[in-house]
């Protein structure tokens, strides 16, 4: 019996390419595919699927967000990132929202395959480079968590804006995103410079890059 699946993906040659992928066998049969958490979210309640291929780079709500989100809403699904980052900081993020593997883009389609078919059986699954370098740190007992234990104190929803207000996007951008009053935003960034102990964008861009959140910001942030 074969497994159904969901592909996430903002890119629809990377989705294409996965399917064709995942169609040379009868293993996997794609039911859906969406370009965004959001959507992804609605869609898994709507066909309840085996797995999700869920790329951790997404607009408006990331994968990590939106693999908490899904979970919440349907925990019988198994989730898997795929991500092009293979830093500690998103290995730990995607672990701890409920994801059962990790698996980087540029990993081949014979370990993808792997990964879908590990998780299918109820297994976890990181990438070999992944894996070795956590295990390595984790060895060494270097892997920083003090910029989690501060964001701890945070919603998911502020998460959420913390991690749009580190990419640039001003308030009005992320109220459109997030689809929240202007005023709502502002105010969500003001509670986390109070819970952050920080006094501006620059000190919340700054633990936001320094926990992982995300791997860019552009400087000129703006209310």
């Amino acid at each position: 019996m074969s497994c159904s699946i969901v592909l996430v993906d903002d890119h629809k040659l990377v989705r294409d390419g996965i399917k064709t992928i995942l169609e040379r066998g009868t293993e996997f049969h794609v039911v859906g595919e969406a370009e965004n958490g959001a959507d992804a979210v609605a869609l898994c309640e709507k066909v309840a699927p085996d797995l999700v291929l869920m790329d951790i780079g997404l607009p408006g709500m990331n994968g990590i967000e939106a693999t908490t989100e899904l979970l919440r809403r349907s925990p019988g699904v198994k989730v898997v990132i795929l991500s092009m980052y293979d830093d500690e900081n998103s290995v730990v993020g995607a672990i701890r929202s409920g994801a059962r593997a990790f698996v980087l883009k540029k990993a081949s389609s014979n370990e993808l395959l792997d990964a879908l078919r590990t998780v299918a059986r109820g297994g976890s699954y990181l990438s070999s480079q992944v894996s070795d370098r956590l295990l390595t740190r984790i060895q060494r007992g270097d892997l920083d968590t003090h910029e989690h234990s501060a964001l701890e104190t945070l919603s998911p929803r502020e998460l959420q804006v913390l991690r749009l207000v580190a990419e640039g996007q001003t308030s009005k951008d992320i109220a459109v995103l997030l689809s929240l009053g202007l005023q709502t935003v502002r105010s969500y960034r003001k509670t986390m410079m109070k819970k952050l102990g920080v006094n501006n964008v620059a000190g919340l861009t700054q633990l936001a890059l320094a926990a992982g959140l995300t791997h860019w910001n552009k400087p000129d942030a703006k209310e």
